[in-house]
């Protein structure tokens, strides 16, 4: 009920059917542009904002998704950077997409954490050598703090279009929040179906009565 320690980080509880209707049709409508721009949308993130979306991807694709033809995927190949420092790592990546059409969403809270603010300085350069400036404004898609911090300070500055962390809601359970719902989109994923399932699963487990509820029974078992 929010009321113990540690209350101010457990917007995740019901931000299933409480999430915000408008950004969350702007996030489609995002994924859409990406899925007519780009070849390949690499997802810049580390821990929590790039896992949950990895682990939805790689549950609901193949394992061998970003080698089909896209005909069978229908969406853009999706790659992860900013969740280690190695320069081959990034040298690798940026070589593979050279010939490719690519967007990047660059996902986290400060915009100064040293590993994907690492990698998003190498590809914000990439996109803008290969597309000026007005070009990469248009392939480059933000999601960080409402308010503050040097990421969502740079976005305003350079005009990308932003998505928000919301305070309450830790990296680890921001899988349903623009963190992991864009990326998610991108890939073909129905998110209104993800979004049904965790409402579904808000309600069931609120249900009071230890024979109708998955949560009771599992902390029994």
């Amino acid at each position: 009920n929010k009321t113990g320690v540690g209350n101010d980080f457990l917007g995740w509880v019901d931000y299933p059917v409480k999430y915000d209707q408008d950004e969350f049709a702007r996030i489609k409508e995002a994924a859409q542009k990406i899925q007519d721009r780009c070849d390949a949308l690499v997802v810049i993130g580390i821990g929590g904002s790039y896992l949950g979306a990895k682990a939805v991807i790689s549950a609901l694709t193949s394992p061998f998704y970003n080698e089909e033809p896209r005909s069978v995927r229908k969406a853009p190949k999706i790659y992860f950077a900013g969740q280690n420092i190695s320069g081959k790592y990034l040298e690798n990546l940026l070589t593979l997409l050279k010939d490719q059409e690519v967007c990047v969403n660059v996902i986290s809270k400060s915009g100064t954490t040293t590993e994907p603010a690492m990698a998003f300085r190498f590809f914000k350069k990439f996109l803008e050598e290969k597309y000026g400036k007005d070009g990469a404004r248009e392939r480059i898609f933000v999601t960080t703090d409402a308010a503050k911090g040097a990421l969502k300070f740079m976005a305003g500055e350079e005009g990308y279009e932003t998505f928000v962390i919301p305070d309450d809601i830790g990296g680890r359970y921001s899988v349903y929040t623009a963190v992991g719902l864009l990326p998610i989109a991108a890939a073909g994923i129905d998110i209104d179906a993800l979004m049904d399932g965790a409402k579904s699963g808000y309600e069931d487990y609120n249900k009071p009565k230890f024979e109708k509820n998955p949560c009771f029974q599992y902390a029994l078992y």
